[in-house]
């Protein structure tokens, strides 16, 4: 008996051993014949952003999830999950419990899910060139071939975020019943989607750090725009006041080195039709798609202050009232000043350089055409009044000025333009075919620059003091009320210097 029950005991245990190891295989063959191969396969995801909403006023972390689901009736092999920005990213990425910033060969079961836990660590104290005002990276997902991705986002510094940091691609009404609005917090202000100012003056005094972020967003009727605006009604009002020593800057939200001069990154202030009253001084705005607009009818007073490196325009009036002094306008993938259905403007001691554009530093047209066509079958003219004096126009094309008389001489009164003690480069504009052979009968005294003239200190690094030998020293008229230039240097009382910089020995 015990030997019979021994000898079944050990048939028993081989059949055990090898019925497991027959059901290990036919399950593993099994479950690797049914991994669902086909491209079209995607996970779902609970969120297609994951944005830590917390504004950190001290070094802190956080955590949240997101959760993958497998919808299929067939186990799903995601070949590769990792973080776009790794290993440089100020995330951190828990699959399943495996910890990594690239995980591979990842299985979910049929009707099944699984967790992905992101963590960020923001210290708020950090330079914004380490810890930008968004922190963003993307979490990629591979799965046979098809490629699937989520947002990640933080906020790296403890600032005034208007309306709100959701508020992307939308547009917001702010009002104040005629009453003033102050940025007078010393934390930076960042702004989203489009900001409309109306029945409110808003004031940056000295100092004010304002960071815009750009985007795409959509009207409702989804009709694209560039998102980051600030935007005048015809009751808000605009007044930068800044100082030499701290002056206003506006601009972009990206700070990295990398996005230092990127130009198109949001997209514009604009100062809406019959809106008046709106003064800058001391401010620096760049960056930007467009950098300022001052719309038909509105006004504007801007001193002592740089436009740059927009993607199109950097200041464009459209029948508009614009006084300048002392500003300058450089470095613009458009036209640098655009001046459009007439107006009044008058530019005092100012510096338009345009280098490396196919397009002018200054277009002035009395005209413009509503139906936006070549064939400019809906013209609309309005009288232009231009003057400019003791300024520079100036750039790397044979032209950097443009006037566009779409009335003719049918009515001398529609087209009145003066350059006085101003150096310029014309060629084509001055002859028969330009339309403007007695361009320096209104530019007189004016000096007209080649490529051989010596002008700026070094217009390749966007440095445009005057050079020991310009020309466009000593040149100017002294202007009783504009004895400082923009960086507070005093003028030379009988024979200043033209544009925004006085020579410095």
């Amino acid at each position: 008996m015990r030997t019979t029950h021994s000898k079944q005991h050990s048939y028993l245990l081989q059949f055990i051993a090898i019925s497991a190891l027959s059901m290990a295989m036919l399950i593993s063959a099994c479950t690797k014949d049914e991994f669902i191969t086909d491209g079209d396969a995607k996970l779902v995801f609970s969120l297609d952003t994951i944005s830590f909403d917390t504004v950190f006023t001290q070094r802190g972390s956080a955590t949240l999830s997101l959760k993958l689901y497998n919808r299929h009736n067939r186990f799903i092999k995601v070949s590769r999950i990792w973080l776009e920005g790794a290993p440089q990213s100020a995330f951190r990425m828990n699959v399943d419990g495996i910890a990594g910033s690239d995980i591979s060969d990842v299985e979910i079961p049929p009707d099944d899910s699984i967790y992905v836990f992101f963590e960020v660590t923001v210290d708020p104290d950090q330079p914004i060139s380490i810890s930008p005002f968004v922190i963003e990276d993307q979490a990629n997902f591979m799965t046979n071939g098809n490629a699937q991705s989520v947002v990640l986002e933080a906020w790296g510094q403890n600032a005034n975020y208007l309306p709100g940091r959701f508020f992307g691609g939308r547009q917001s009404l702010f009002t104040c019943d005629l009453n003033e609005w102050v940025w007078d917090d010393p934390k930076p202000y960042v702004i989203f989607g489009a900001m409309v100012i109306d029945s409110c003056t808003l004031v940056m005094p000295p100092g004010t750090q304002v960071y815009i972020h750009g985007g795409i967003g959509r009207t409702e009727d989804r009709s694209p725009y560039s998102d980051g605006i600030l935007y005048f009604f015809r009751h808000g009002k605009l007044q930068i006041q800044g100082s030499f020593d701290d002056p206003v800057v506006i601009q972009g939200d990206r700070l990295e080195s990398s996005f230092g001069e990127v130009p198109g990154q949001w997209g514009r202030i604009q100062l809406g039709p019959m809106s008046t009253g709106h003064n800058i001084n001391h401010a620096v705005i760049k960056n930007g798609i467009l950098g300022l607009l001052v719309d038909s009818l509105a006004d504007l007073t801007i001193r002592n202050s740089q436009i740059s490196n927009a993607s199109g325009t950097n200041l464009a009036g459209y029948n508009a009232s614009i006084l300048a002094e002392n500003c300058l306008f450089h470095t613009s993938g458009g036209t640098n000043v655009s001046l459009i259905l007439g107006g009044d403007y008058d530019f005092s001691y100012c510096t338009l350089a345009n280098y490396g554009s196919p397009t002018e530093a200054l277009r002035a047209s009395n005209f413009t055409c509503l139906d936006g066509t070549a064939l400019c079958e809906r013209p609309v003219a309005a009288p232009l009044n231009m003057s400019f004096r003791n300024s520079i126009i100036y750039g790397s094309s044979r032209d950097e000025i443009a006037l566009v008389d779409g009335v003719g001489e049918q009515d001398p009164r529609f087209f009145r333009y003066e350059f006085k003690h101003c150096v310029v480069r014309v060629d084509e504009l001055v002859s028969e075919e330009g339309g403007h052979p007695d361009f320096f009968d209104f530019c007189d005294p004016c000096i007209n620059g080649d490529f051989q003239s010596l002008l700026f200190a070094d217009p390749d690094m966007n440095d445009y003091h005057l050079d020991s030998l310009s020309i466009a020293q000593e040149i100017a008229q002294p202007v009783a009320t504009l004895r400082r230039d923009l960086e507070g240097n005093e003028r030379d009382p009988t024979a200043p210097d033209a544009g925004c910089f006085e020579y410095q020995d």
